[in-house]
């Protein structure tokens, strides 16, 4: 009952998140949306994180099967893929660089800044 209930939550909010790319016109996808909202709720105290973990884990750890169809679409595309195949490989692996290198930047300045935040209440 307690999945369904977190399950619940976080299909209200994707629902939620759906109505509002409807009724606002920007191309942003619905999904977007969604997540800014659960940020915000989850953020102001709306949602505890509590009232949704156990869900999310589950629905994170089966991420990599939700690729499998997409992966299965581009073996279907192949003669439309195979002239730019290079280019795209190339840039694949460049963005993935430039993300691995940027997060891990912003997860070291954050450490660092939490650790001069408690250093800094230690010395108080």
């Amino acid at each position: 009952m307690k999945f369904l209930r977190q399950f619940g939550i976080i299909l209200f909010i994707s629902f939620l998140g759906e109505l509002l790319h409807i009724f606002i016109p920007l191309p942003i996808p619905a999904s977007v949306y969604g997540l800014i909202l659960m940020l915000t709720a989850l953020c102001t105290g709306i949602i505890r994180l509590g009232q949704v973990k156990e869900a999310a884990d589950f629905l994170i750890e089966i991420m990599p099967v939700m690729f499998i169809p997409a992966a299965v679409g581009l073996l279907d595309s192949w003669s439309a893929l195979q002239p730019v195949w290079i280019p795209v490989t190339v840039i694949t692996i460049l963005t993935t660089i430039i993300v691995m290198a940027v997060t891990g930047q912003v997860t070291q300045h954050m450490i660092r800044r939490e650790q001069r935040r408690k250093e800094h209440s230690d010395n108080e």
